[in-house]
């Protein structure tokens, strides 16, 4: 079971909370639910167009999650993001506020928009997996960057991580699936808390598929 099934959607309920948060009649639920799709595509194509790259090789916004309250006439977004620089910046709330309004079925709904910077930026699979795509998207072979992966691990408090990449590593023409693996990793054990994201990367020899499992802790 802990092989075939998503690791958040397994613990959900349990280790792992929902990320909107919100009622709804059965006949409006399906509006609701894009609306929140909507929201956060919007909010991550804002930030992939006016991010830049570090010297370090990750992007400089990389967001782990983006969590929507939604209440009568108020929608709370709260935006999990590693390294908040271009968010901080002046008016750059307002215009994104003025773009997912755009967004908002409701006229009389009003947005509040919340930055919460990560702690541990190295402990979220989706910064891993984003650092990992710029190595292999600038040639560096793809053993060397899980390892290297691997090691920007070792400043977070995690008691295992596990890294996957599939497709056509190293320009080869058959596909081929290589995995690296650091510690405990128990996928079938409910209590325990493990982050996971799945991250596709285009190259110039087609899209390789990236996995990122991080054991957090046991309860």
């Amino acid at each position: 079971m802990g092989q075939k099934i998503n690791p958040l959607g397994f613990r959900l309920g349990t280790t792992q909370k929902h990320h909107s948060f919100w009622f709804a009649q059965p006949k409006n639920y399906s509006e609701g639910l894009q609306e929140d799709k909507k929201i956060r595509n919007c909010i991550k194509n804002y930030i992939q167009k006016n991010s830049r790259k570090t010297d370090s090789g990750s992007s400089s916004e990389v967001i782990t999650h983006i969590e929507i309250q939604k209440e009568i006439d108020t929608i709370h977004v709260i935006i999990h993001i590693g390294f908040p620089n271009l968010l901080k910046k002046k008016g750059a709330i307002e215009e994104l506020e003025k773009d997912l309004q755009k967004e908002v079925n409701s006229v009389n709904q009003r947005l509040n928009i919340a930055i919460e910077k990560v702690k541990e930026p190295y402990r979220q699979p989706n910064i891993l997996a984003e650092y990992i795509a710029f190595q292999l998207k600038n040639r560096v072979s793809f053993r060397k960057a899980m390892k290297k992966a691997i090691e920007l691990t070792k400043k977070a408090d995690i008691r295992g991580v596990k890294v996957k990449i599939a497709g056509r590593l190293g320009g080869k023409e058959i596909a081929r699936a290589e995995c690296i693996k650091k510690g405990r990793l128990p996928l079938q054990t409910i209590r325990a808390k493990i982050d996971y994201c799945c991250y596709p990367i285009r190259t110039i020899y087609g899209v390789l598929g990236v996995k990122i499992w991080i054991f957090v802790d046991e309860e």
